[in-house]
């Protein structure tokens, strides 16, 4: 075989991989809905409830954050969060969520938040809290 042919098989054998790998990775967005029916990890986009109480008892459990959110459909879900909760969370416009639901509680693994800034009126915050990792 021609060393060429050799390098081609080898660059279409890697490109098959980063397709793969890409697809794998790849996560879907949908609604607490959706979420009840997939067996797989879902992004979540919504709304924090600031109606309804957030629970968060550091001296029982750090790492046990609760609260309610509803989604862009309107359905509205207690979440659970398995790390701290996040700072200035009460203060967050819009809450990405990704996790799935475990009977009537969506558990989620990561929150993402957007928060206005501070100091600009047109920019928005984002932060990022990872139930392994906690507040980055």
């Amino acid at each position: 075989m021609k060393k060429s042919s050799i390098f081609g098989i080898i660059v279409i054998a890697i490109a098959i991989a980063v397709i793969i790998s890409t697809y794998g990775s790849s996560s879907t967005y949908g609604s607490f809905t959706e979420a009840k029916q997939s067996q797989s990890d879902l992004h979540v986009i919504g709304y924090l409830d600031k109606q309804k109480e957030l629970y968060y008892d550091a001296h029982k459990d750090a790492n046990y954050f609760s609260f309610y959110m509803k989604d862009k459909k309107g359905t509205e879900s207690k979440v659970v969060f398995t790390g701290t909760k996040p700072q200035d969370f009460e203060r967050s416009e819009q809450i990405v969520l990704v996790g799935r639901m475990v009977g009537n509680e969506f558990h989620a693994s990561h929150i993402q938040m957007k928060c206005p800034s501070k100091y600009t009126q047109d920019k928005v915050e984002v932060t990022e809290a990872d139930a392994k990792q906690g507040s980055i």
